[in-house]
């Protein structure tokens, strides 16, 4: 599996949650919504997918069905995420307070 054309779009922090990602599957599937948050330890990021609530219920939009996959879409997004946050950490002479890691 290719996941390529990560987008990432930072929002204001609220609750862990960091920015929206996007990403296109095997050239083939385009995947929207994933929300970034950073990790409660502040080591790093994880992702959520889309859900919807109806009633009590919350279903799912899409989701990886194998752990591969997940890891997959995971690393890809976090990459960017990492690649993105460093960089302007740097343009604005910020220091970076949390380790990123790339699980």
């Amino acid at each position: 599996m290719t996941v390529s054309e990560v987008s990432i779009t930072p929002v204001k922090p609220t609750d862990g949650l960091v920015a929206f990602a996007s990403c296109l599957i095997d050239g083939q599937l385009f995947i929207g919504s994933l929300g970034v948050h950073q990790r409660l330890d502040g080591t790093g990021y994880r992702i959520t997918y889309p859900t919807k609530k109806v009633g009590s219920r919350q279903l799912n939009y899409f989701y990886p069905v194998t752990k591969e996959a997940g890891r997959v879409i995971e690393q890809a997004v976090i990459a960017k995420c990492v690649e993105l946050f460093e960089r302007s950490d740097e343009r604005y002479g910020r220091h970076s307070k949390t380790t990123h890691t790339r699980t």
